[in-house]
Formats: C-alpha cells, structure tokens, sequence
C-alpha cells in the first residue's frame, strides 16, 4: 500500500511549482510576483539551508537520465544515504516555515501548479519515507532506476502548461509564435529563475552555449538560397547575429532573456521553413 504524497511536504514539487511561478511572471510583466516568488527560492532554497540538501537529494535522481544501471543504482543509494542523515523534526520545521511563507507573500495556488514531473517526484517521496514496506520499497526504486537509463527525451506533459501562459507568450513576442514554449525557451527561463540560488552559475554556461549556437544556426542560415536571394533579411540576419556577439560582455537582465527568447522562436522559424522549401 503506497503512502499518501502530500506535495505540500515534497520539497522538489514546491520548488518546481515557485519556479514555474517566477517563469509566468516574468512572461506576464508582473514584476512584483515574480520578485516574490525569486525572494522565496533564494530564502529557503540557497546553499546550505536544509531544504537545499533535500533538494539536492532529490535532484540527483530526477535529473539524471541516460545512465547506466551501476551508476544509477550507486547514485541512489548516496542519494538516500544523504537524505537518511536529515531530521524528519528539522525537516518538517523548515518545510512548515516554507508553505507559511508561500501562503503569505503569493497564495495556496502556487502548489496548485502544474509540475510535469510530479510523478518522479511523489515516486522520490515514497522512496525517502520509511513508511512503506520493503517490497514497495524494491518496486519503487526499480522504477526509479529505469528512469534514470532512460535517454532524456521531451516530456509530453509539458504541453500542458497553462494556456495564459501560451497567450501571454504569444502576445508578449510575436503573434506567429506556436501554442507552446519551446524546450529551450523553457530550459532558459528555468535557468533564469533558479539563478538566484546558485549565483546564476548554470545560467551564466547555459548562455554560454545557447548564444553560441544560435549565432551558429543564423550564420549557417545566411547561405541558404532564400537568404541570398532576400538581401533584406539577410542584412537582418546578420545585425541579430552581432546582436548575439556582443551579450557576451553585457549583463543578464530580463531584457537580454527577452531578446534571446525571440532569437530562439526565430531561429526555430527559419529551420522549419527550411525545411518546408
């Protein structure tokens, strides 16, 4: 019999429902909100609070993918090794002040939000407890496991964000846009939003390399047939691509998010036309 999952007390599901709040203000202009949910993350989630070593414990495991069965397996067990040495009393402190907090400075809705991976999540929980029994126990880990061989593939679920969201994003870049962010547009505004709790370090590298390959896929789009034969957009092309060049000495603010999340839409633009000639 599985132990009933309150995600109130599930730390990942909390910090993951805070992220995807932070990423709808920030798509909605509500600079206020957004600032909320950011001082929350970077309250309870920094480095070396409690909830920030569950966290991680929580992290190693839904994060990794495409593993192999020994390292998966030795990756669990140091996960529950560390989450073992954590008080449930201390714990259960620290998760109180938490849902007080979010209660108080957003509302009870945020843990309303849609998490795509709430599933490994509540499987985590259940792995965690010490409440279920050693045959479930073996079940879930199992399960767990096989989710960490797999190779990481887009997430169906993820279609399902809120559909203000999808207006939102439509309205706020350009009115071709999908019904949907895409995968990097997510990656990036996630990576924006967790920055403040380790110091914008994962951010700062995946800049690095997303700027890298979007100037790379609009150099490579200037020598298409269409590009030569439109000497208009080609010159626009070219002005996004020293755009691109010089944020690598400018410094992260919502507006170069903003401007790199349109490049991205464009770039997605021009290889589906590419492909469509």
């Amino acid at each position: 019999m599985k132990v009933k999952h309150n995600k109130k007390r599930n730390t990942a599901f909390v910090f993951e429902a805070l992220v995807k709040e932070a990423t709808v203000a920030v798509l909605k202009k509500e600079r206020e909100r957004k600032n909320a949910a950011v001082k929350l993350i970077n309250k309870h989630f920094k480095a070396g609070t409690l909830l920030r070593k569950d966290l991680d414990c929580y992290r190693s495991l839904y994060e990794s993918t495409n593993l192999d069965r020994s390292t998966s397996e030795k990756i669990l067990k140091e996960a529950k090794l560390q989450r073992y040495f954590i008080k449930d009393e201390d714990l259960f402190e620290a998760q109180t002040s938490l849902i007080h907090d979010v209660n108080k400075e957003l509302s009870a809705d945020v843990f309303g939000n849609f998490v795509p991976n709430y599933k490994s999540l509540a499987t985590i929980s259940q792995i965690f407890s010490s409440k279920i029994s050693p045959k479930n126990q073996i079940i879930l880990e199992n399960e767990m496991i096989g989710h960490m061989m797999l190779s990481e593939t887009p997430d169906n679920e993820l279609t399902e964000v809120d559909d203000v969201v999808y207006r939102t994003f439509v309205k706020k870049f350009n009115d071709k846009y999908h019904d949907n962010l895409l995968k990097e547009q997510k990656d990036l505004l996630t990576c924006y939003i967790t920055s403040f709790v380790d110091n914008s370090l994962e951010l700062k590298m995946f800049l690095n390399e997303e700027i890298t390959r979007l100037k790379n896929s609009l150099i490579d789009a200037r020598q298409s047939e269409v590009m030569k034969e439109d000497s208009d957009m080609d010159t626009k092309t070219q002005q996004v691509i020293e755009k691109l060049e010089s944020y690598a000495t400018a410094s992260i603010s919502e507006s170069l998010l903003l401007s790199i999340l349109k490049t991205q839409q464009l770039v997605k633009e021009i290889h589906s036309d590419g492909h469509h000639d």
